[in-house]
This record gives C-alpha cells, structure tokens and sequence, in this order.
C-alpha cells in the first residue's frame, strides 16, 4: 500500500486533499480512484484511506480509520553527524532514519570538505529533511526525526545535549558497548567526517565528559561508521535485540 507523510490535521471520516508533493507521487506511482493508501503526519499512527479523486494536479482522499501502531525504537538515539561530501551524509540520513535514530544534528568539523553557510546551508538542510521524510515514508515509521540547525563541534559541545550515555566514535577508544550493560533510555552518537575529528575536536568531546567508542579494529569510512553504531546499538539494547 502507497504511504505518505502529510503535514495537516488528520482525522477518521474526513476528506483529505493532498498537497502537491504527494499528488506527484500518487502520479509517478500511477495510483487510480478507490485504491487505498496510508497517510501520516508524525503526530502518532497512521491512517488508512481511499484515493476519491485524483486529476492531473489535484488529489482527494477519504480517511477510513486510524491505527494507533508505533514503529519507534524502545531507546531514543541521536546522531551528531560530521557533515560529509557526496552523497555519503544524504545515505547515512536515509539510513539512519530505517535504523530508528530520533534526530540527527549536522556538525561543521574542521576536517569536513563540504562548508555550508547561509542561504546554501539553508537549502541543504530542507533537502535533507525531506530525506528524511521519504525514508520514513518507506520504513514505515510515524514519527518524523528531525535534521537540527548545522553547529560547530564546539557548539555542539557547549549545547551540552542531555542523554544517558554519550559515545563518540574514535579509532583510539577503548570502551565497547559490552562495557555498558545496561539499557539506557536515551543515547547520543558522535561520528566524525573524512578524516576523522582533528585532537583538539576529540580532545574537547572527552573533556566534556564523551564515551570513547571503537568498532573492532578495523578503521571505517564515515558513511560506513555511524550506521554501524547504530546498528550494534539496536542489537544490544534496541528493538534489534527483542525482534
């Protein structure tokens, strides 16, 4: 069934007319009248409803019911994401929201290729929003993560983000995720760009009290190393461990 994220009220027994991003997908997917889709808006559930109308840029719908079904991960988990080049950071978004991160936060490191300022940060960061949009739109989650407002790593670190535990990915870490036990209910990850995070970056996430983390020992590429993270972090303590 086709699924879609609209920012709108939602409600049992109500008429829905899509907004025009959606129409073109409806299009692209050559959807007929009376065929039924799922629509959310990050709000809670997801709807069940039937294609009513559909011309060549409007479309209808009628919302039959709602399912209150919750696809979150049982531990809330943030990625602070050093910005990479390509479309290596636009594959760790999308990824990352099939994975179950909660919100992800771009950092501006100082070995990161990319510099984003102004109004081209701006578009990028709506670009990546909408990413993210369409990769819950696939995975079936109902909650939107948000891509925050891009900051330094010095930024980030004075923000001082509240979590149970704190990890940042380094090649020269010396805790595994064995080494905490425990379930926390929230985490956050830190992950650096091509490169690395220079000493002093490193050397300022630790003395702000960051958790050290290496994944075995081999070195992994930036769009290779989060995802990894994360995953080994759903195994141990998310929704990966009790599937």
């Amino acid at each position: 069934m086709a699924r879609f994220f609209v920012d709108m009220p939602l409600s049992e027994d109500s008429v829905v007319v899509l907004p025009e991003t959606v129409v073109r997908h409806v299009q692209v997917l050559r959807l007929r009248e009376g065929e039924a889709l799922t629509l959310f808006n990050g709000q809670g559930g997801e709807y069940v409803a039937t294609l009513t109308q559909l011309d060549k840029r409007h479309a209808e719908c009628t919302v039959s019911r709602h399912d209150p079904v919750s696809r979150e991960s049982p531990i809330w988990l943030g990625l602070a994401q050093a910005i990479s080049s390509g479309d290596r950071m636009d594959f760790t978004l999308q990824k990352g929201v099939e994975m179950g991160v909660s919100v992800f936060q771009p950092l501006a490191a100082q070995r990161s290729v990319v510099k984003l300022a102004g109004e081209r940060a701006d578009k990028r960061l709506q670009r990546w929003q909408e990413i993210v949009i369409a990769a819950c739109e696939q995975s079936g989650r109902t909650v939107i993560p948000r891509v925050l407002p891009i900051l330094t790593v010095s930024e980030w670190l004075a923000s001082r983000q509240a979590a149970s535990v704190q990890l940042l990915l380094s090649p020269l870490g010396t805790r595994s995720l064995q080494d905490i036990a425990q379930r926390p209910a929230s985490a956050w990850l830190m992950a650096g760009p091509e490169g690395g995070y220079t000493p002093e970056e490193e050397g300022a996430a630790l003395a702000a009290g960051w958790t050290p983390l290496r994944l075995g020992p081999r070195i992994l590429r930036t769009e290779t190393a989060a995802l990894a993270a994360v995953s080994a972090m759903q195994t141990v303590w998310g929704d990966y461990a009790l599937s």
